[in-house]
């Protein structure tokens, strides 16, 4: 299967994964034959990129690491418990949170099996799944990722667990800011991200108290948003005193904003978004939880089309565990011509070639 961009998408196409909602109902469903219909159907939903099935792309799977259905009944007991604080008198919240803690622990030990049980790259899936609400998707998301950059730098399964309750919990402050401005279609003013600012410490406050999480959770909600230059918030804290869970949950949490549909903007795919995050190493964030970063997230997600410096085009076929920047390739058109017979490399065994632009609004011209 092979991903593009909705501005691509034509009549007579074929799905190649289902697209789901937040109640674990297809919205659109694999191998469906594409209407114009679904065309502003998929526009109206604000849609970006969705996989088809071609020729060029027979035969190349994408496989996530958590399981759709596992991931989708997640989110699901993400969204009740955390309404459950948000329907809560503001003094009794921090209770309700700590009555729901037994069920986030669960959640998180849910994710935690399926990254550690898989021995290949986080693969991140662009546009599967829709969600009204961006902060239950995020909190899971941050958690996958998180415990995924916690296990390539050898935390032990203890920390491991702390970590992803740290990221399941990093923005459980923002459900004591009001909603108004949190789902804000446009981008906000100064003074409503200021008020954005304090979920940082609302967090903090939240979980500081709780008989069941430990005290480095409520840190993790603190210092999420604190850099390793001091320009972060709420305190302006500097390397050396952000607790070092902390500055996982940083990483992760700028790439899922980065890589998720916001109203006030489209979302990055993952290459781009780990581009941004780079600039940041050694100054914004730490050095060695971005190395594990990138060794452990996929850059280029299967199916996508990609540009050689040497003027071919290929398909990212598969990833490559040994250096995730560098996958797998189906070389499928040289000098603009589709190729009669397509051939696989790795692009570690080129040192030369370098992938120069990703392409999902390419069409082949036998299409």
């Amino acid at each position: 299967m092979r991903l593009i961009s909705i501005n691509v998408l034509m009549e007579g196409m074929v799905v190649g994964r289902t697209i789901w909602n937040e109640a674990g109902h297809p919205l659109l469903h694999k191998d469906v034959v594409v209407t114009s219909r679904i065309i502003d159907r998929l526009h109206d939903l604000n849609i970006q990129y969705l996989y088809i099935e071609d020729e060029i792309s027979k035969g190349i799977e994408v496989i996530e690491t958590i399981a759709p259905a596992k991931r989708l009944q997640a989110v699901k007991n993400i969204t009740k418990s955390f309404n459950e604080v948000k329907q809560a008198k503001s003094t009794q919240a921090s209770y309700v949170l700590d009555q729901q803690s037994k069920v986030i622990g669960h959640i998180v030990d849910d994710i935690m099996s399926s990254v550690l049980d898989s021995e290949d790259i986080l693969m991140v899936l662009t546009d599967a799944y829709l969600y009204d609400e961006y902060l239950y998707h995020h909190s899971f998301q941050v958690t996958m990722y998180s415990i995924a950059i916690a296990k390539e730098l050898g935390y032990s399964h203890e920390d491991l667990r702390l970590i992803g309750i740290g990221a399941m919990l990093h923005d459980v402050g923002k459900l004591l800011v009001p909603t108004e401005i949190l789902s804000k279609p446009d981008k906000l003013t100064q003074e409503e991200f200021d008020v954005v600012k304090n979920h940082s410490r609302y967090g903090f406050d939240l979980l500081r108290n709780l008989h069941s999480v430990s005290l480095l959770v409520a840190h993790c909600a603190f210092q999420h948003h604190e850099r390793a230059d001091g320009s972060g918030y709420p305190r302006g804290l500097v390397a050396t005193e952000i607790h070092p869970f902390a500055k996982i949950i940083a990483v992760a949490d700028v790439f899922d904003a980065l890589t998720s549909t916001r109203t006030y903007r489209k979302k990055m795919l993952p290459s781009d978004a780990i581009q941004i995050i780079e600039k940041g190493r050694g100054t914004q964030f730490d050095e060695r939880v971005y190395d594990a970063f990138k060794r452990s997230i996929v850059h280029y997600a299967n199916g996508t089309v990609v540009q050689l410096n040497d003027g071919n085009r290929a398909i990212v076929s598969k990833q490559n565990i040994i250096d995730a920047s560098r996958p797998w390739l189906r070389i499928f058109e040289k000098e603009e011509n589709l190729l009669l017979a397509t051939y696989e490399i790795c692009l570690s065994d080129y040192p030369a070639l370098e992938i120069t632009k990703i392409e999902t609004d390419f069409v082949p011209s036998a299409e």
